[in-house]
């Protein structure tokens, strides 16, 4: 029989793994996922993620896929997700398995990822570990200018990390804002990809805005120059959230 592919929708709490990839004696959520499918299918599954997700980043909404040598019924999917919720830890979520054509990509295939940053100014101890506790003042309106010519750049290479396997650098940027909430912050970010390290980079270099320490000509020079350490100082990962990720809706194959 011809492989079938699914695509399943989670999400986890970032704080205790290395990233969604699999790496060498670090726990990831790749293969917790992997050998819990493994264990309750009973056949060795390979399973794609929609990207990686640095250490510590969370994400509230994530997509990987795999392939089989059968067709799952309704019936069949409900027993996967239920028994997958059973065997997984708490912070990490499956919410659903679905049939997709076979030549969809959970990476590849995607139009556009969200993600948001937080910050916090008041010390709370309710948001240790998903937001950034930053002391001081800042001038959200300036960030915002910042803001717009991030929207307007193309190639993000002074907000990447150095050595990746990325064969490009270019990135589409939809949506980028800062919003205020009493003494909470949150930065939104909308592409149709993203680098290595880039959204942290790109929200250390828009904080360095907003408290004076360079100003948006200095934004405009460090993304001509095309050098990462001319950008700002990466923010903690624990403020990232990976929110939405938007794929074709052809691709999804119906009861």
């Amino acid at each position: 029989m011809e492989q079938r592919r699914y695509f399943i929708k989670l999400s986890y709490d970032g704080t205790r793994y290395h990233g969604w990839q699999i790496q060498k004696n670090a726990g990831s959520v790749q293969q917790l996922l992997t050998d819990a499918l493994c264990m309750i299918l009973r056949v060795p599954v390979k399973l794609t993620g929609a990207g990686r997700t640095d250490a510590g980043v969370h994400a509230r909404e994530y997509f990987a896929h795999f392939d089989i040598d059968r067709s799952l019924t309704q019936i069949d999917i409900r027993k996967l997700v239920f028994k997958l919720n059973s065997f997984l830890p708490d912070d990490l979520a499956i919410y659903g398995v679905f049939p997709v054509v076979q030549n969809a990509n959970a990476r590849f295939t995607a139009i556009s990822r969200t993600y948001s940053y937080h910050i916090h100014t008041v010390k709370n101890p309710f948001l240790a570990g998903y937001s950034f506790f930053l002391f001081g003042d800042l001038d959200i309106e300036r960030m915002n200018e910042g803001a717009e010519i991030i929207r307007s750049v193309s190639d993000f290479t002074s907000f990447s990390k150095v050595d990746t396997d990325t064969k490009t650098n270019i990135c589409r940027i939809s949506h980028a804002h800062w919003d205020i909430a009493g003494t909470n912050l949150l930065f939104t970010i909308e592409a149709d990809r993203f680098l290595r390290n880039m959204v942290r980079a790109v929200v250390g270099t828009l904080l360095d805005i907003g408290k004076g320490k360079t100003t948006c000509d200095d934004l405009r020079q460090i993304i001509e120059n095309k050098n990462r350490s001319d950008a700002g100082e990466s923010v903690p990962a624990c403020g990232l959230f990976l929110e939405k990720i938007e794929y074709p809706d052809n691709i999804f194959i119906g009861d």
